[in-house]
C-alpha cells in the first residue's frame, strides 16, 4: 500500500503547529544526516555492570525453564513462526526478506524506502519481527539457565551479522523508532543474560561494530521521537528502549542527557497514554500490555543501576496492573479491544507461557496482590528475572479495595455472571489522539464468553498493511457486535491507521452492584441525524444476556450483526440461533434468540465481501460465524436479542 496525496492531506489535518513544526525539523535532519551521517564517538574502557543477582537463575521455575529450552532447541534448528508464516531459515537469517510475499526490501538510504508498499518492500511486519530480536533474548536466556555456549555462539553470530548488513542509516531497519527502541532493549538483556559466557564482552562493549550501533540507535532515537498525534505506545518504546540502554550501556558523553530525557519522556508519556482508571488510552487491550510490559522494563533498568525514577511512573504502571486484573475473565484473557499486533516488550520466556498471566505475576511481585486479584497458577522466567532488579515497592494507598467492574474514562464496562459469563460493554472513546491510529469502529459493541470460550466475539485485527479489503473490514463497524446503519461505519475512516471523524459514546447508566440484574447503557451519535443507543442488561438467576437497540432518527437501513467465536457452531433457524461448543470435554450450549423485525443470515469465510471470520493473532485468521440481521428502523420500535446459556451437558 502506497499513500496518496489525499492521504498527506487527510493526514496533516490531524496535525496541530507544534506538530507540524517538529516533523519539518524531522524532514530537515534527516537531508542533513543523509549528506553528512553522524559519526559515533570512540569509546575505550567500556563495562557491562547491569548484572542479575546471584541466585537469580538457579531459582527460576523449571518448567518454565523446560518450555524455554524446547523454544530455544526449536530455533536452534532454524525453526520460528511470525504473524502466522512459518520459517525454517532463522540459522542464517536474511534480514531483508519478507517470506509472505517473497520479496526483498530494497537498499539504500533508510528514509528513501518505502516501507508502506508492499509491492516494493513486502510485508513490513515480517520483516522487521526477527530484527527486534527478541527470539535471540530466548536464546540468550537459554544459554543463561543451561550454560550451554551453542546458545552464545548462535546469538553471537546472528548480531554480527546483522550489524554488518545492517549499518547506521543504511535500509529498512532504521525507519521506524519502534523497532530501534525495542531491539535496544533486547540487546540490553541479551548482554546480560550472556554474562557469564567468555565470549561476552567481546560481542559488546570490546566490540567497536556493536558500540557504534549502540550509540547510533540511541541518537536516532533522541533526534526522531513520536510526535503529537503519533504519540501513542510507539513513543513509549522509543524512550524506554533509549532508557534502558542508557542505563545499561552507560558508556557514552551523551548517555547521562539521554538517560534523563528518555525518563521524562517516558514519564510525561506513560501519564499521557494512561487514564487514571489504569486502562490505556489507545484502547486496544495488546497495547496496554505492551506498554505495560515496556514500564515495567524500563523501571528494572533504572533500579539495577540506581536511577531514581519519578513516583509517577510506578503509580501509572500499579493502575495499568490493577486495571489490567479487574478486567480479565476467568481464563485470565483481557478484552479483544481495538488493533493488536502480538507485540511484546521483552520476551525470555518460551511458547505455552500464558502473556497476561505472566503480566499479573510480575505485577504481583513488584507491587503485591490485592484480595480480589484472580489468582495466577502458570510460571514464567521473565517475573523471577524482573522481579531481582527492581526494588521493593512501598505499599501504596489508594488502590480498589474491591474488583472494578466499571472505568468510567474508559467508557469499559465488565458485567460478570455465573458459570463464568463475562461480558465487555464498550462504551467509551473512539480512540486516543486525533488520528486515533488503533481504534475500530465498534462504539457500543458486546463481548461476550463463557468460561473463557468466545460466544459473541471481538474478531480481531488480523493485518496492518498491504492488505486494504482485509484492514478495512476487522476495523469496520459491520465487523464488530453492534449496530450500522446504511451500510456505513460510525467513524470516518482516512487511511490504515487514521480515522478524520470519530463518533461520540456517551455512558447514560451503570448498574453492577446488585444480585438480580447487572446492567449498561449507553448511545452515539456516529450517524448524522440519528443516535444509537443499547441496553445491555445480565441476569444471573436466568443465566440470560438481553441486548436491547434502539434507533433514534429518520427510517434508514439496518444491519446488526453477531459474530461468533470459531469454537461456537450455530444453527440458525429464522431468528433463532442454536449454539454449541466444547470445553474441557463438556459439552456446552446457549439459545440466541435475535429479533424478528430483521432477515438473519448466517455467514462464515466469505471473502466478497469479507465477512466471517476470526483473527486469533496477527497474520492469522479463520473462518467463524457472523449472523448478520437486515431491515430498516422506524424511529420507535427497539431490537431486542436474548442469549441464554444453559447448563454443563446442554441441561
Amino acid at each position: 500500500m502506497t499513500m496518496s496525496a489525499g492521504w498527506y492531506l487527510r493526514r496533516l489535518s490531524r496535525m496541530g503547529p507544534q506538530e507540524v513544526a517538529g516533523r519539518v525539523g524531522d524532514a530537515v535532519r534527516r537531508r542533513r544526516w543523509r549528506a553528512a551521517p553522524p559519526e559515533g564517538p570512540g569509546v575505550t574502557g567500556a563495562r557491562f555492570t547491569a548484572v542479575l543477582p546471584a541466585g537469580t537463575i538457579a531459582a527460576l521455575p523449571p518448567d518454565a525453564v523446560k518450555r524455554l529450552v524446547a523454544d530455544a532447541d526449536r530455533l536452534m534448528d532454524g525453526h520460528a513462526e511470525f504473524f502466522g508464516v512459518v520459517r525454517d531459515d532463522l540459522t542464517d537469517p536474511d534480514w531483508w526478506f519478507d517470506p509472505k510475499t517473497g520479496r526483498r526490501a530494497p537498499a539504500g538510504y533508510a528514509f528513501d524506502v518505502p516501507y508502506r508498499s508492499e509491492d516494493a518492500v513486502g510485508d513490513i511486519k515480517q520483516i522487521w519481527e526477527p530484527s527486534r530480536h527478541q527470539y535471540l533474548t530466548q536464546l540468550a536466556a537459554a544459554y543463561a539457565v543451561t550454560g550451554d555456549e551453542r546458545y552464545a555462539e548462535r546469538v553471537a553470530a546472528h548480531l554480527r551479522s546483522w550489524w554488518e548488513v545492517n549499518p547506521p542509516l543504511r535500509g529498512v531497519h532504521w525507519i521506524s523508532g519502534i523497532e530501534l527502541g525495542i531491539r535496544l532493549l533486547s540487546w540490553v538483556w541479551i548482554r546480560r543474560l550472556l554474562d557469564g559466557w567468555s565470549g561476552a564482552a567481546g560481542l559488546f562493549e570490546d566490540n567497536p561494530v556493536a558500540v557504534r550501533q549502540i550509540w547510533h540507535h540511541q541518537r536516532w532515537l533522541a533526534a526522531f521521537p513520536s510526535r503529537g498525534s503519533s504519540a501513542n505506545n510507539h513513543v513509549i518504546a522509543e524512550a524506554a528502549g533509549q532508557f534502558a540502554a542508557a542505563c545499561a550501556f552507560d558508556w557514552f558523553p551523551e548517555s547521562a542527557r539521554w538517560r534523563a530525557d528518555a525518563l521524562r519522556s517516558l514519564d510525561r508519556h506513560l501519564r499521557g497514554n494512561t487514564y487514571l482508571s489504569g486502562i490505556n488510552r489507545e484502547l486496544a487491550t495488546e497495547y496496554h500490555g505492551l506498554v505495560l510490559e515496556l514500564g515495567l522494563a524500563a523501571v528494572a533498568e533504572a533500579d539495577a543501576a540506581d536511577v531514581p525514577v519519578p513516583a509517577s511512573v510506578r503509580l501509572v504502571l500499579l493502575r495499568m496492573t490493577d486495571a489490567l486484573a479487574a478486567i480479565v475473565d476467568n481464563r485470565l484473557r483481557p478484552p479483544r479491544q481495538g488493533d493488536a499486533d502480538d507485540g511484546y516488550g521483552l520476551v525470555v520466556d518460551g511458547a505455552g507461557t500464558e502473556r497476561w498471566g505472566s503480566l499479573l505475576a510480575t505485577g504481583e511481585a513488584v507491587f503485591g496482590r490485592l484480595p480480589w486479584w484472580p489468582t495466577v497458577t502458570g510460571t514464567d522466567v521473565r517475573t523471577p528475572l524482573l522481579a531481582a532488579l527492581v526494588k521493593p515497592a512501598e505499599p501504596s494507598t489508594g488502590r480498589p479495595a474491591e474488583r472494578p467492574a466499571h472505568f468510567a474514562d474508559a467508557g469499559m464496562t465488565i458485567l460478570r455472571g455465573p458459570e463464568e459469563i463475562w461480558c465487555r460493554c464498550d462504551g467509551g472513546p473512539h480512540g486516543f489522539l486525533s488520528i486515533a491510529a488503533h481504534a475500530h469502529a465498534d462504539a457500543l459493541s458486546v463481548e461476550v464468553r463463557h468460561d473463557g470460550v468466545d460466544v459473541l466475539a471481538d474478531p480481531g485485527t488480523y493485518c496492518y498493511h498491504g492488505q486494504p479489503e482485509w484492514r478495512q473490514y476487522f476495523r469496520s463497524t459491520l465487523g464488530h457486535n453492534t449496530l450500522q446503519l446504511d451500510g456505513a461505519d460510525q467513524s470516518v475512516s482516512g487511511g490504515p491507521f487514521l480515522w478524520t471523524r470519530h463518533a461520540e459514546t456517551r455512558v447514560l447508566s451503570v448498574d453492577t452492584s446488585g444480585e438480580d440484574t447487572a446492567a449498561w447503557s449507553a448511545e452515539h451519535d456516529g450517524y448524522e441525524g440519528s443516535v444509537h443507543r443499547r441496553r445491555v442488561e445480565l441476569t444471573p438467576a436466568r443465566r440470560e444476556l438481553r441486548v436491547i437497540d434502539e434507533v433514534r432518527g429518520p427510517r434508514r437501513a439496518v444491519r446488526l450483526a453477531f459474530h461468533l467465536g470459531p469454537a461456537i457452531t450455530a444453527d440458525l433457524e429464522g431468528n433463532l440461533a442454536r449454539l454449541s461448543w466444547t470445553k474441557d470435554g463438556e459439552d456446552r450450549s446457549a439459545v440466541l434468540e435475535l429479533p424478528g423485525q430483521l432477515s438473519w443470515q448466517a455467514h462464515r469465510g466469505e471473502t466478497d465481501p469479507v465477512l466471517g471470520w476470526y483473527s486469533a493473532g496477527f497474520g492469522r485468521k479463520e473462518p467463524a460465524t457472523t449472523l448478520v440481521g437486515s431491515g430498516f428502523t422506524d424511529g420507535t420500535e427497539g431490537f431486542t436479542t436474548v442469549l441464554g446459556f444453559r447448563g454443563q451437558g446442554g441441561a
